[in-house]
């Protein structure tokens, strides 16, 4: 089995309306070129399509297709191709992109000054030894 997968990214249009105008004419091209397997997958930052053929010259003739070309330059951001199955670094799950510096942040609350400040005593104290109870001094 030698699998391809593209992964298109959202852009200016999200990556399904893409993969809806394309998928039809994609599919057929790499069934006709003798793909055995095909799958899509939608995620929340773009869509991956896979295809799997019997030998490698029929995955390297449909990847070099004027058509999957032509899709790709229409592709609304931007597009990865893999010689496997899964995300770029051989897993089965598509990396994820990373998160924006600025989402989620608070800056942090400012510390009180008079937290570490000793105040001192107003009234004197006098502690019974027999009983311990503090008694203020009058």
């Amino acid at each position: 089995m030698h699998w391809i997968t593209v992964e298109v990214f959202d852009g200016a249009i999200s990556a399904a309306t893409w993969a809806d105008a394309w998928r039809d004419r994609l599919v057929e091209a790499a069934v006709t070129g003798g793909a055995r397997f095909w799958d899509d997958h939608e995620h929340r930052w773009g869509v991956v399509l896979e295809f799997t053929f019997d030998d490698e010259q029929a995955r390297d003739a449909f990847r070099d297709s004027t058509l999957l070309r032509a899709a790709l330059d229409h592709a609304p951001d931007r597009v990865l191709v893999y010689p496997h199955r899964g995300g770029g670094d051989g897993i089965r799950q598509p990396r994820r992109p990373r998160p924006l510096v600025r989402s989620g942040g608070a800056a942090l609350p400012e510390p009180d000054p008079d937290a570490d400040r000793v105040l001192p005593c107003r009234q004197l104290v006098s502690i019974p030894p027999s009983t311990g109870i503090v008694v203020p001094v009058t």
